[in-house]
């Protein structure tokens, strides 16, 4: 009887622990703003070398955007606002996948995909370290 009680704990456990962490990040993303606290850690790429690397402002464009500020999202790291969605769907995807207990895997992307995708971060980087840049 305490076996079954104890399996049926950890069943309930492992299916909220994702929606908990999700939940946690948002709550702590809301009350402490990445523009007003300093725990948040700071790209080494731009410490070492002053550039802004694709990465560079995606906490901060997340909080941006749980305020409904999308221009400003935008405005902060334009490429982890337009790839969020997708961000979502494959995340709500693999809880779905977890919860039901299928074997997860690896998405198979071709090669052509990872290339292009490596080249659009490229490009973003580049683009937001140009002195007129739009991300400036």
């Amino acid at each position: 009887m305490i076996s079954m009680a104890r399996g049926r704990f950890a069943e309930i456990v492992r299916m909220a622990a994702p929606p908990t962490l999700v939940v946690t990040s948002t709550c702590v993303l809301l009350r402490f703003p990445p523009a007003e606290n300093s725990f948040y850690p700071e790209c080494p790429i731009y410490r070492l070398l002053h550039l802004l690397c694709p990465g560079c402002g995606a906490t901060r464009a997340l909080a941006a955007l749980l305020h409904g500020h999308f221009s400003e999202a935008m405005y902060l790291n334009g490429l982890t606002t337009v790839l969020l969605p997708i961000a979502v769907i494959g995340g709500v995807r693999w809880y779905c996948r977890y919860v039901r207990r299928e074997p997860g895997h690896w998405p198979q992307l071709s090669s052509a995909a990872i290339y292009a995708t490596l080249a659009a971060a490229m490009i973003f980087a580049v683009v937001r370290n140009l002195p007129l840049g739009p991300f400036r």
